[in-house]
């Protein structure tokens, strides 16, 4: 869902390495047996709630992907830290270091007459911004990466966009590759060359051009997302792709009938047949058409596609920065709001309690054992689904 530019706001955290260790260490004995609540601890100063031993290891030993998570959506502040990563500092930092995650994936929106342009300065700021933060970020090009970032102490970046209007012939994914970028949505909301947006009147799926870009991708080894991508669009680029297609963010339609922004049970099953991973968001909208709408019923979706094609083909998109929608400055708020149409549903809230903060791997980690997935279950939701998936897709 996330529109242009990146950054988190300001919450302090504070570190808790040294409880997370003794945790650990506490659960190692029971870490296979049945989920029992044998120790519960607090890891974060400004939050009371409780973590299990079990959730503390299973997050601290798994490597942790947001295949949609935004450095930012105080969209100024990330143009500032853009523009002089220097003034990024160890205290912004310190959020996504006690955040448990490993790796994300900070893809926006762009498109529109500009699209080569747009793209070309959205991968040099974040290749400037990776430089000159190296202590902190690292760039993920590779599948050995991501073993490589887990004991680095830094968070990895994979770098994508929502939209491929900045491919304008088949020669640019190469270009792109080479900047780095590893990820790439077909289309966003809206029709482009290629195909169909979730949002537009009409989905006649993919073009010839379209055809070409896929198959450039699948030689390049960029991995072809169609989380916004109308719904014959969707089912058009699993029988095109040679290389499986992955739904970073998105949820299950018939969770939140008539969503445009969820997927029918048939790009599900898609989903299942290509060996791929869908990540869940929690955007309240695309979680449940009413009130109330909390973290359990976003843990539906992860139930309702494990029955349906099985746990490993699920994976985390949770479409937020590390504060969500409803902590952004109201006049962005407004101004993000203002840029969908109706059929989005906004309401007043667009987070969900429990998935709108820097803990919210831990809350859902909690939500799966309190759903009774295993320990290789959640694991692999956390990241390893997303990891083979991944590992296929690139060179």
């Amino acid at each position: 869902m996330t529109m242009p530019n990146e950054i988190n706001r300001k919450a302090g955290v504070i570190s808790r390495r040294a409880l997370l260790e003794s945790a650990a260490a506490a659960c190692a004995a029971t870490i296979t047996a049945p989920f029992i609540n044998r120790g519960r601890y607090q890891l974060f100063a400004w939050s009371t709630t409780e973590y299990s031993a079990r959730t503390i290891a299973l997050v601290q030993r798994s490597i942790v992907i947001d295949m949609l998570c935004p450095l930012t959506l105080n969209f100024p502040q990330g143009d500032k830290w853009f523009a002089a990563p220097e003034t990024f500092t160890d205290k912004d930092f310190q959020k996504w270091r006690d955040s448990g995650m490993t790796v994300m994936h900070p893809a926006v929106g762009l498109g529109g007459t500009d699209a080569y342009e747009t793209g070309l300065t959205f991968f040099a700021q974040w290749n400037s911004f990776i430089a000159g933060t190296e202590q902190y970020f690292d760039r993920i090009d590779s599948a050995a990466d991501f073993k490589r970032i887990k004991g680095t102490g830094k968070v990895g970046v994979i770098l994508g966009l929502q939209n491929s209007e900045h491919f304008r012939r088949p020669d640019d994914v190469n270009a792109f590759y080479g900047l780095g970028q590893r990820v790439s949505q077909l289309t966003y909301n809206a029709r482009n060359l290629i195909g169909n947006g979730s949002t537009e009147r009409r989905d006649e799926g993919i073009s010839d051009f379209g055809v070409r870009i896929i198959e450039r991708m699948n030689e390049v080894g960029m991995a072809v997302d169609v989380s916004h991508c109308g719904d014959r669009t969707t089912l058009d680029a699993f029988e095109l792709s040679k290389k499986p297609v992955v739904i970073t963010h998105s949820n299950a339609r018939a969770l939140a009938p008539g969503h445009p922004r969820c997927k029918p049970d048939e790009a599900i099953r898609a989903v299942g047949k290509a060996g791929s991973v869908m990540g869940i968001t929690g955007v309240r909208m695309f979680v449940k058409n009413e009130e109330p709408t909390t973290i359990e019923d976003a843990l539906n979706h992860y139930d309702y596609v494990k029955k349906l094609i099985g746990p490993e083909h699920l994976g985390v998109g949770s479409d937020i920065d590390l504060d969500g929608y409803d902590d952004m400055p109201p006049e962005l708020n407004k101004a993000l709001r203002a840029g969908y149409k109706g059929s989005y549903g906004f309401r007043e809230k667009i987070d969900i309690e429990g998935l709108d903060n820097p803990k919210r791997m831990f809350d859902l980690t909690e939500g799966l054992i309190r759903r009774k997935y295993s320990d290789a279950e959640i694991e692999g939701i956390l990241g390893g689904n997303f990891i083979r998936v991944l590992s296929q897709i690139w060179k």
